[in-house]
């Protein structure tokens, strides 16, 4: 049973095609991120590890959120000095910075506004199966956030450049717990103000 869990949401990038301030632009009455911070503090994790990078303002955002939710307590900021190489520099960070003691982290993306609650509680349950990773998947593509287990933090440590964990998963093969799930949430991420849209009605 895996009982030291956290949860990253890597929130470090300057959203250049969003046009900037993607994280901290309005919705649902308060910032963007605020969708991606709700699935992380509802997941079965100690605390959420919030990565950022280039807009200072979503450090600001993720406090109000955390403030107004009653979570203050469980939110940890991090800034990433190396954010502009890319989605790898902000989890190797967010990685870095967890506590020695951590079984599992989430990695949730802050700008994925609308992943369900109830799939992070399903990828525990598959890492405490003996899966090193679990993933949500949706109409045979695969989703966020992710389950890592504290085996594969080295490779984490070592990542960079802007591919993220995409390789590190790969390379898992059919030992990565693929968890199917009938909401396209864990699918939708926000590039351009025409997505925000698409997501209006969730």
């Amino acid at each position: 049973m895996l009982d030291a869990l956290e949860a990253i949401v890597l929130a470090g990038g300057s959203g250049s095609r969003f046009g900037g301030g993607k994280l901290t632009h309005a919705w649902r009455g308060g910032a963007l991120i605020d969708g991606a911070l709700a699935a992380a503090f509802a997941a079965p994790a100690r605390s959420v590890t919030v990565v950022t990078g280039a807009d200072a303002k979503v450090a600001t955002a993720a406090r109000a959120y955390a403030a107004r939710s009653g979570q203050l307590k469980r939110l940890r900021i991090i800034h990433c000095a190396d954010h502009a190489e890319g989605m790898g520099a902000t989890l190797r960070a967010g990685i870095a910075s967890l506590p020695t003691d951590a079984d599992a982290a989430f990695v949730f993306l802050g700008d994925m506004p609308t992943v369900p609650p109830a799939i992070p509680p399903a990828l525990a349950a598959a890492l405490d199966a003996g899966a090193p990773a679990a993933a949500p998947r949706f109409d045979g593509r695969r989703g966020h956030p992710v389950l890592f287990s504290a085996a594969l933090f080295p490779q984490l440590r070592a990542l960079t450049g802007d591919q993220g964990a995409r390789d590190v998963l790969r390379a898992l093969g059919p030992r990565l717990a693929l968890v199917e799930t009938d909401d396209p949430g864990v699918l939708v991420d926000i590039d351009s103000p025409d997505d925000l849209d698409g997501v209006a009605g969730r």
